[in-house]
């Protein structure tokens, strides 16, 4: 059964939390309040709704996307390219054997600004480090400066029978790729080392490029 509301006296329904009926005045401001209420609570579930979707859209990206960690390597294979550039060029460009978990990144022949050919590879190392070789063919003393940022050489050491000369910046902020590096001159060529690898990665590669130059000359 449908209970009837009571009214006033003109018919009025009278509000139980006033005991009469509303003024126009209140009926307005009693609508006015639920309109701004309506609206609050929509912006609150908008800001909800569009924050759920940020997540979901961030949380497709985690699944979808690879992490740049979990991407296979691209190899390339720098001794193929260094036997085309010898047959080409007839220079005698090092091609270190390394042990597994080695790779390269890239092997190029380049010309300085200058003119001083330069034989560069970069090496990934076993342990997620990065060393660059660059080798001046008939280099000098200017060439080695350049490319070791005009550092003083901080210490010696031999790989591979050969004396290197160590330049070693860990302790210095920004210094990119070349926090360290090794520099020796081997035959007609200066090498230069130079990366983010542990001493005993440099060491190996150092010794590596010795043997390889060493058994062409």
């Amino acid at each position: 059964m449908t209970r009837e509301p009571v009214t006033d006296d003109t018919g009025r329904p009278i509000v139980a939390e006033l005991g009469r009926a509303e003024t126009p005045d209140e009926t307005a401001d009693r609508k006015a309040a639920a309109s701004a209420e309506r609206r609050r609570n929509q912006t609150s579930f908008n800001l909800v709704a569009a924050l759920v979707a940020s997540l979901g859209v961030v949380l497709l990206i985690l699944l979808v996307v690879v992490r740049p960690a979990d991407i296979e390597r691209e190899s390339v294979d720098y001794a193929a390219v260094a036997a085309d550039l010898e047959d080409q060029t007839g220079q005698v460009l090092a091609v270190p054997e390394l042990p597994a978990g080695w790779s390269a990144n890239r092997a190029e022949l380049v010309e300085g600004a200058d003119g001083i050919p330069v034989w560069s590879v970069g090496f990934l190392t076993p342990s997620e480090q990065y060393i660059g070789l660059e080798q001046g063919l008939e280099a000098d003393a200017r060439w080695t400066a350049a490319h070791v940022e005009g550092e003083t050489a901080t210490g010696s050491l031999r790989a591979g029978g050969v004396a290197w000369q160590v330049y070693d910046r860990r302790d210095e902020r920004d210094t990119g790729n070349l926090a360290y590096a090794l520099s020796a001159s081997l035959g007609d060529s200066i090498v230069v080392l130079g990366g983010t690898a542990s001493d005993d990665e440099f060491e190996t590669l150092a010794a590596a490029v010795a043997a390889s130059l060493e058994g062409k000359s």
